[in-house]
């Protein structure tokens, strides 16, 4: 780095504000869109009673806005400032969930909101182009690497916030505006021996008509065996109990649409048989799993029990009236799992079906070895109030972020206005510029290489961790319940992501990445072997898998660091911003390719050798390190008596 370059990025830095003072804020609203339009959007829609397969075609398309983002990426670089796009970007955010939140109580709801959506997406992912563009230009190379772990840290904890806090809020509005909730729970325990659930019992249960209305259960607390016999006679017929669990789900969909409190799916019903693929495995699948799978023992499958309650109103409803009671889990172990994919948890109670049951349909986990329980809530208030008020504080978040960035955001000189010569035909011409030129690169692809093949191990392995955790020893997984894979995943191995972004980032400002460079690629490298030891040790304490997944995910975290450091440094250059982007396109290439064939080849080969194969592949993450050119004082602080040299 020259004499030049070093002036320039001292003037950028003088007189202005703490990074603290914008980095958390900026990144925080970065994710809370992309969890909104992903995420918030499936819950509200299925909770508002819209089918699955309205959801799955309306909110399916809505991830487009993310992955052709560098598409026009160069206009942000071309016109106006970053600084300028993302304060804009987040004023339009706020107005659009401001939208949403009063379209939802409207009859003409679900003609309007995914149109708002398409807009929240398509103005979030122009906003994460700017900020990380403005990321870039506001601060030396030095801060760049040191608060790279504390920008993904606040990213996900909005995902966090987005999934838990707000859908939280919206279940407590809708606790508290309607009808008392109703409670359920349900006991799960290896020594309780196996009972067929009595429908009967339910339909006869009196209601108690004193009081106001209210809903009731004739099976407040259900008391659950784990162990499951092999066959159960129906009929004089003796038939399997994964067929017979699978007839009782079919009855419950069907008596809950006949009595009217969910509507039949359009087009999704199969008269209640069982959908199997009859497709023989290729010769190339034969052909790896003779040559590289597992020698193992044919596994015995074991099947989930289930228990059946129902609902009931103890009061008929006015003419025209409806009642939407929803079911969610309050509290308990994750094992005990309400059925919401293949069955609603969503029933309207009116005049004409008040004094018959809703049905709720229970699976437990067969791995379960003490006893365990869990608690489920039926709430019944103003779901559209609900959910209005969650888009309206989304709204409200925006529109007081918006107005702090206006005050907090740096005015670096690197983002400096284009002149007033910027035309028309010079945009369209710096468009096909930007493209030109990041081709024209250095080394660019060998750049590319890294881009896709860098997190080549973590792309396959990180399909299939869930999957390897949950699935029984016998078929060469660990055999954790849902919930302690909640445990295990869900927050010990986030820790470990987290820390290890973040020390990342404070080391990679202390030595540069080049110094951190090789270490980052072994800790992403090394730590694979964690599963490896997993897949092939025996009699695994909870605690001894906690530690493994925390190290895997903190190797991970640690080396992810360099990755975005090196994609920060070939982006530098004029059109850094746009160059950035699309970067993310190849970054997110590198890790939609090789998941999408892990799956089948785990299948074929096992768990043990599938691992093996991830090490293996960790020599792509070392070889294409190898031949980088990285300059030795990117992203480490230049001392004063360096400057002077």
């Amino acid at each position: 780095m020259n004499q030049i370059d070093l002036t320039k990025q001292a003037e950028t830095v003088r007189n202005r504000k703490s990074p603290w003072y914008w980095i958390p804020t900026l990144y925080f609203a970065q994710g809370l869109p992309y969890v909104a339009v992903m995420t918030i959007s499936v819950i509200m829609y299925k909770r508002l009673g819209i089918s699955n397969t309205e959801i799955a075609l309306y909110t399916g398309w809505l991830y487009l806005p993310w992955v052709i983002k560098p598409f026009w990426s160069p206009f942000v670089d071309i016109i106006k400032t970053k600084r300028w796009w993302t304060l804009c970007m987040q004023w339009i955010i706020a107005f659009a969930l401001a939208a949403i939140a009063f379209a939802i109580p409207a009859p003409f709801f679900f003609q309007l909101t995914p149109a708002v959506f398409w807009l929240v997406g398509f103005t979030s992912a122009t906003h994460d182009i700017a900020a990380d563009g403005f990321y870039m230009l506001a601060l030396t190379e030095h801060e760049q690497s040191l608060y790279v772990g504390i920008r993904s840290t606040f990213y996900r904890i909005a995902t966090v916030a987005g999934q838990g806090l707000l859908v939280i809020i919206a279940g407590l509005i809708e606790t508290n505006s309607g009808l008392a909730p109703v409670t359920l729970t349900v006991n799960a325990d290896p020594a309780v021996e196996w009972s067929q659930p009595n429908i009967d019992a339910i339909y006869s249960a009196e209601p108690d008509l004193a009081g106001e209305m209210a809903f009731y259960t004739p099976q407040k607390f259900l008391s659950l065996a784990v162990n499951t016999p092999s066959t159960v006679d129906v009929n004089g017929e003796s038939i399997s109990f994964g067929k017979y669990a699978a007839i009782m789900r079919d009855s419950v969909k069907h008596m809950n649409e006949r009595n009217g409190f969910v509507a039949p799916e359009n087009g999704a019903s199969t008269n209640g048989k069982k959908v199997v693929s009859h497709n023989a495995p290729s010769a190339f699948t034969t052909w790896v799993k003779n040559t590289f799978g597992e020698d193992r023992e044919p596994f015995t499958v074991r099947d989930n029990n289930f228990a059946i309650a129902g609902i009931k109103l103890n009061k008929k409803p006015t003419a025209g009236e409806e009642i939407i009671l929803n079911v969610t889990l309050k509290s308990g172990d994750q094992s005990i799992r309400l059925e919401h994919n293949k069955l609603s948890t969503r029933f309207v109670f009116n005049e004409n079906n008040w004094d018959k049951p809703a049905f709720l349909f229970y699976e437990v986990d067969h791995k379960i070895t003490s006893p365990t329980s869990a608690t489920f809530e039926g709430a019944s208030g103003n779901i559209p109030l609900a959910w209005s008020m969650v888009f309206a504080v989304l709204s409200a978040f925006f529109f007081i972020v918006a107005a702090y960035h206006s005050w907090s955001l740096p005015r670096p000189v690197a983002d400096g206005c284009n002149d007033g010569s910027t035309t028309a035909s010079s945009i369209f011409k710096e468009f096909f510029e930007t493209f030109r030129s990041f081709f024209q690169k250095p080394q660019v692809w060998l750049a590319i290489a890294f881009m896709l093949l860098y997190r080549l191990p973590e792309a396959q392995l990180v399909k299939l961790i869930n999957p390897f955790l949950l699935d029984p020893i016998d078929k060469g997984g660990l055999g954790l319940t849902t919930g302690q894979v909640g445990i295990v995943y869900g927050t010990v191995g986030i820790i470990g992501l987290t820390l290890g972004g973040i020390i990342g980032g404070i080391v990679a400002a202390k030595g540069g990445l080049k110094k951190w460079l090789w270490p980052m690629a072994w800790s992403m490298s090394l730590t694979c072997l964690t599963f490896v030891y997993l897949s092939y040790a025996t009699g695994l304490s909870l605690l001894v898998v906690s530690i493994c997944v925390f190290i895997e995910q903190f190797g991970y975290g640690f080396g992810f660091t360099a990755y975005m450091l090196y994609l920060i440094y070939f982006s530098e250059g004029r059109h850094k911003t746009a160059h950035y982007a699309i970067c993310t396109g190849f970054m997110a290439l590198g890790m939609m390719l090789p998941g999408m064939a892990a799956g089948w080849l785990q299948e074929t080969i096992g768990y043990r050798h599938f691992f093996i194969w991830t090490m293996i592949c960790c020599a792509a993450t070392i070889g294409v390190c190898a031949f980088l050119k990285i300059d030795p004082n990117f992203g480490r602080k230049i001392e004063k008596a360096d400057e002077m040299d």
